[in-house]
């Protein structure tokens, strides 16, 4: 008699485990998301760069556009509206391309040279 109770209560409860559950999946609202923002890199140069955004006195690396390559590159972690400088310095650090206060909204153009 104990087996049988115990046979019936191991069949309960898988059961209830392979049951379905019902699963809710949402956007974040409009006003938590983050404006987008980018810079569309033209390098015509004959070797590739690294392009930097520079904000208080700090490189952050974006990403290595390739010799004669256009790019866009999303700029994360930077709100729209943000004013910043662009950087971009070729692979052997011989030259550096820069431009200062570049407000970012939408996609900015930074060609090269």
């Amino acid at each position: 008699m104990r087996l049988h109770r115990v046979a019936w209560l191991v069949g309960v409860v898988a059961i209830s485990a392979c049951r379905q559950r019902q699963v809710e999946v949402r956007t974040a609202p409009a006003s938590a998301q983050q404006s987008q923002v980018s810079v569309q890199v033209t390098n015509n140069l004959t070797q590739a760069v690294n392009v930097y955004v520079v904000a208080s006195g700090t490189d952050t690396f974006l990403r290595q556009v390739a010799a004669k390559a256009s790019v866009t590159i999303p700029v994360q972690g930077f709100a729209a509206g943000t004013t910043v400088g662009l950087k971009a310095v070729t692979v052997d650090g011989a030259r550096t391309y820069q431009r200062q206060n570049v407000v970012l909204n939408g996609t900015y153009v930074f060609p090269l040279p």
